[in-house]
């Protein structure tokens, strides 16, 4: 799949792309990821891509031509390359808010581009004429849309085909299964603290897998019972709980 993104600030992408377990998927190109300076599309001595809104206000506004120009660009090179023309997405507190269901989507699809806009936004001319998708990273603000594009290539990365180092690693994953994962131990198994010894729970030296599984789906559910309820709710709805889930979040008094 390929990623094409115009931003006023690709330096912000490079050592995201060659660090961490997700270079993978980058330096492989299962995830090919081209950068777009919005500046290289601007004119003038100045290279000027925002101004005053219209109408008066605060802020400034990126301009619609050299947005128009680098989408332009970006289309031809993905026609040349023979990628398909993509889904144009803006990062914008207006958009859909991404979730793991999004991602599961997106990570078998055939990439985008992705905009992303600062100051007080883009000019709605450019929304209107060219983007597909809007999305948001949830309810606040940021400064512009490289974190939103960088989380969402993120989450589409750690999805290909050998990126993890266990295939099975983000099955577990929070969401995944409509719930929130468990807790997480390692060594040692008792650790030192002022407050006295704090060991590992005892099913996780076991040994007894069957126990272990039980007992971390039941902490995935007092968790995601005590955090994020709604959750729940969607859960089983979507007929992701069985009788035993059931049985045990009724034990912890939770009713929703």
């Amino acid at each position: 799949m390929r990623f094409d993104v115009v931003t006023l600030f690709p330096e912000l992408f490079a050592p995201f792309l060659t660090q961490g377990v997700t270079r993978r998927a980058y330096e492989s190109r299962q995830v090919d990821v081209h950068l777009w300076p919005l500046r290289d599309h601007a004119e003038g001595a100045y290279r000027r891509v925002d101004d005053r809104p219209f109408g008066g206000g605060p802020g400034m506004v990126m301009l619609a031509e050299p947005l128009e120009r680098a989408l332009a660009a970006v289309a031809q090179a993905r026609a040349q390359a023979g990628a398909s023309a993509g889904p144009v997405v803006l990062f914008t507190p207006t958009g859909r808010r991404i979730d793991q269901a999004l991602v599961r989507d997106w990570a078998t699809g055939p990439g985008a581009v992705l905009l992303c806009g600062r100051y007080e936004g883009i000019d709605q001319r450019v929304v209107d004429r060219h983007v597909d998708v809007e999305l948001s990273l949830g309810d606040f603000v940021l400064s512009g849309g490289e974190l939103p594009a960088l989380a969402l290539l993120d989450a589409v990365a750690r999805l290909q085909p050998g990126v993890l180092g266990d295939e099975q690693s983000h099955l577990q994953d929070s969401f995944e299964q409509g719930l929130l994962d468990c807790p997480h131990y390692s060594r040692p198994e008792v650790l030192a603290a002022p407050e006295g010894p704090l060991p590992v729970p005892p099913v996780l030296l076991s040994g007894h897998h069957a126990d272990i599984a039980r007992w971390r789906r039941e902490q995935s559910l007092r968790l995601t019972a005590e955090r994020r309820p709604e959750l729940i709710a969607a859960a089983r709805a979507a007929g992701l709980l069985g009788k035993a889930d059931e049985k045990f979040l009724s034990s912890l008094g939770f009713t929703l």
